[in-house]
């Protein structure tokens, strides 16, 4: 899956020597979470917009250097990564650096999100099936053989839950029916969560999906 096309160039990062009711401005007229700071081609931080509110806006963004937020990506991440950093740090842009550490252009969270939705996972025909086991009481390889041992082709497995000494794993299965894939996961120790074969629940996380993009875009 090809991520670095997404890489855009569309807002200039912010210049330490910026004041910071410029830095305001910018806020106002986009919709950015945080602004990327950068000097002589390498950042320095990414500046929050609700950090704004509580700086002189008079000063400069050099003055406030400590409190700037320090994520970003390189251009090799792959898109998964990319996503947990987004999550990682509640932002919906995502400052890219090339090997030599800098600054290229950033990532928005809608682009990425919408590069999800192309995947198999939400394309493909198939039916979803959540299961549940003990932390260590299971691996991926094990989850793979067992839906292949019934003829079924794995799409995309995904930890979707994770609490206490159990976890939750959903799985989009392609070729075959459920129900004996499900048999197979009861005979090797996993509690069946749900199983669908009409991809309503694909419906639903594609209906979160639009949501979500269309609340970022607000």
């Amino acid at each position: 899956m090809e991520i670095n096309s997404l890489i855009s160039y569309d807002v200039a990062p912010v210049s330490p020597d910026k004041t910071m009711k410029q830095v305001q401005e910018l806020f106002f007229e986009l919709t950015n979470t945080h602004l990327p700071v950068v000097r002589e081609g390498h950042l320095v931080g990414n500046i929050s917009e609700e950090d704004i509110a509580g700086f002189d806006l008079e000063k400069k963004v050099s003055d406030y250097l400590y409190a700037l937020d320090v994520f970003f990506v390189n251009e090799v991440t792959n898109w998964l990564e990319v996503l947990e950093e987004f999550a990682r740090n509640n932002a919906n842009i995502m400052p890219v650096l090339d090997r030599e550490g800098r600054y290229v252009g950033y990532y928005e969270l809608t682009d990425v999100m919408g590069l999800f939705r192309e995947t198999p996972f939400f394309n493909e025909p198939g039916g979803i099936l959540i299961v549940e086991k003990g932390n260590t009481d299971y691996t991926f390889s094990e989850i793979s053989q067992i839906v292949e041992s019934d003829n079924g082709k794995l799409l995309g497995a995904f930890i979707s839950r994770n609490e206490g000494d159990l976890v939750q794993i959903t799985l989009k299965v392609g070729n075959t029916g459920l129900n004996s894939i499900i048999q197979s996961f009861r005979r090797y120790g996993y509690n069946i969560i749900t199983g669908n074969e009409d991809d309503t629940y694909m419906e639903n996380l594609k209906e979160r999906s639009n949501y979500l993009r269309k609340f970022l875009n607000i």
